[in-house]
């Protein structure tokens, strides 16, 4: 039986896509194949250095693409803004692709510029601005989709709208594991607004399953837990490469006829390896209800008014 990999994706001439976090990991290899495929790619990164670098990469490898740059910190509402002004206009007013992926993991206690919890304020709220910042050159010219990178981490993910800021108690996986989960109400909520406006655009997550990259890294090493950071090394030997984690995002970005509302990830090993394949939510993540009371408070945190009722 074939299983889906790079050589499986369609082209994407004459198509636009933005992906963040895509200086390193996951984002860097998802960033590359969809300017290999043709696809003119916007790299959006917090770090202006490392993101130079997978341009000048992504150069590299598709000198025929049209690649761009663009500063965003998710972690910073006013750079959200600025970042969907400056990509509306590096793709002259068309986005038929975007790819939120940039995230954090299992940090120390820590805040947003605008003093939301870290992970919940990066995962979530960053890419639900974003998001909704770029609805305006979404889908004007043809179907557009939207992904979110989501996380196995989802299915211990609990939504407290009382306390979405870890204001009373903080746990830096729970925390993690309610920001995945918000991504995926999320996907699921744009997905019926946009239905229900009669807006062409899919709404679709995937997740990496466990995948080798320097997302486990960081919250050791800001908590001063070097010992950890190298621990995490370790455990890349049970992981599978950074190119295989990426294909269930561009599996959910391009297969020809994909659901609005679907879910992907690696299809073997408890979704922990392999190719792409649909992948199991939990029940929160179907709740309806709660995504629907997510969208309007994060609508609200974020100033940047319901986009699609």
């Amino acid at each position: 039986m074939h299983s889906w990999n790079f050589d499986d994706m369609p082209d994407l001439s004459g198509r636009t896509a933005v992906v963040t976090g895509a200086n390193s990991g996951i984002g860097a290899v998802t960033a590359l194949a969809l300017a290999r495929s043709g696809a003119r790619t916007v790299l959006a990164c917090r770090d202006p250095e490392r993101g130079q670098r997978a341009l000048d990469a992504v150069r590299r490898a598709a000198p025929r693409s049209d690649s761009h740059l663009v500063r965003l910190d998710l972690a910073d509402l006013a750079s959200v803004a600025e970042a969907a002004g400056t990509i509306a206009e590096a793709v002259d007013g068309r986005l038929d692709l975007l790819v939120n992926n940039a995230g954090v993991m299992a940090l120390p206690p820590l805040r947003t510029a605008d003093g939301f919890e870290m992970q919940f304020g990066t995962n979530h709220l960053g890419h639900f601005a974003l998001t909704l910042r770029l609805l305006p050159v979404l889908g004007v010219r043809g179907p557009a989709r939207v992904v979110t990178v989501s996380s196995l981490a989802h299915r211990f993910g609990r939504i407290d709208l009382d306390d979405l800021n870890a204001e009373r108690a903080y746990g830096a996986w729970r925390a993690y594991g309610q920001s995945k989960l918000a991504n995926l109400l999320f996907t699921a909520e744009l997905d019926r607004r946009a239905r229900a406006e009669g807006r062409d655009i899919l709404s679709l997550a995937a997740h990496p399953g466990l995948s080798a990259t320097e997302l486990g890294q960081a919250g050791p090493r800001l908590a001063g837990r070097n010992w950890a950071a190298r621990l995490e090394r370790t455990t890349r030997l049970f992981t599978q490469p950074a190119s295989a984690g990426a294909l269930p995002t561009l599996y959910a970005a391009t297969l020809p006829g994909a659901p609005g509302g679907s879910y992907y990830g690696p299809g073997r090993l408890g979704e922990t390896r392999g190719a792409p394949a649909p992948a199991r939510k939990s029940s929160r993540a179907r709740d309806g209800d709660m995504a629907r009371a997510l969208w309007d408070v994060s609508a609200r945190l974020t100033g940047t008014g319901p986009g699609l009722v």
